[in-house]
């Protein structure tokens, strides 16, 4: 039994290195093994003890999928959100099935889907908007005696910088999506409302962060040691690195201001 479970820890530590996405699909076929495995031991031990069958309905099956998949991932060390999504998508996936869903509709959620997280898999980086409490936190954070040039750090929809740009006329705010649809709305929302906030499609790695004296970023806890170590080299004394609900490990931040309700925590950097 210490032998077995000595096995299970260590595969555990060794799928921790894998990305999320690859672990994502490790755990559901793992769980998906785990669950035909024990179902044929206890179909061959009814049918040699009880001389009786097992029948079990296909949503019941379905549910004990997501419930093996949620409990792997846990086992796994995968955040706490991810063993959400391991609970619904085997029961989405057969609600879907059942569905007259025409194909057309598939293929449409598809491209937008892929339009918005088409490089999930690369960056680690998922689409999180901010809250608008969250841009007011950031505008009372910058300097208010000079003009500023901050940047937005996978801008989104553009709500983060163009309330920045309103607030700060003096300024030059910018946002970077590497997501295509989200940087073409926000772009298209700049134009409309003649806002002053300027939207590139790109990755922030091909920025120079000396450029600026703000960066924000809302990010994930994967890319945070990256984000780091391209700003403790670029960003020059006196700039401001903040970031929205994910810490730095191993960095002490220099200010931390608490979230209101379902706000989360921002973190404040002041390079120095």
């Amino acid at each position: 039994m210490l032998a077995s479970n000595q096995t299970l820890f260590k595969m555990c530590r060794a799928t921790r290195r894998l990305a999320p996405a690859t672990l994502a699909v490790v755990v559901q076929c793992t769980a998906f093994i785990t669950l035909i495995l024990s179902l044929n031991v206890i179909h061959l031990i009814l049918a040699l003890s009880f001389k009786a069958d097992l029948t079990i309905p296909i949503f019941v099956l379905v549910l004990m999928q997501a419930l093996t998949a949620m409990a792997f991932s846990y086992l796994f060390g995968m955040a706490s959100w991810w063993r959400w999504i391991h609970l619904c998508f085997p029961i989405a996936v057969w609600a879907m099935s059942h569905w007259p869903v025409q194909n057309e509709i598939y293929l449409a959620g598809f491209v937008v889907s892929l339009s918005l997280f088409w490089t999930t898999f690369r960056t680690q980086v998922p689409f999180f908007p901010s809250r608008p409490i969250v841009w007011q936190q950031v505008a009372k954070l910058i300097p208010q005696d000079r003009p500023v040039r901050l940047v937005d750090i996978g801008s989104g929809l553009g709500d983060l910088s163009m309330h920045i740009a309103k607030r700060r006329p003096d300024s030059h705010v910018e946002g970077i999506e590497i997501a295509p649809l989200p940087w073409i709305i926000s772009y298209v929302r700049a134009k409309i409302s003649s806002s002053s906030a300027v939207f590139k499609l790109g990755d922030y790695q091909a920025l120079n962060f000396a450029n600026y004296d703000v960066i924000f970023a809302y990010l994930s806890p994967v890319a945070m040691l990256n984000l780091w170590e391209k700003a403790h080299k670029e960003m020059l004394p006196g700039s401001i690195l903040v970031s929205l609900e994910f810490e730095i490990p191993g960095v002490t931040p220099s200010l931390c201001i608490a979230g209101h309700g379902l706000s989360p925590i921002l973190y404040i950097w002041k390079i120095a």
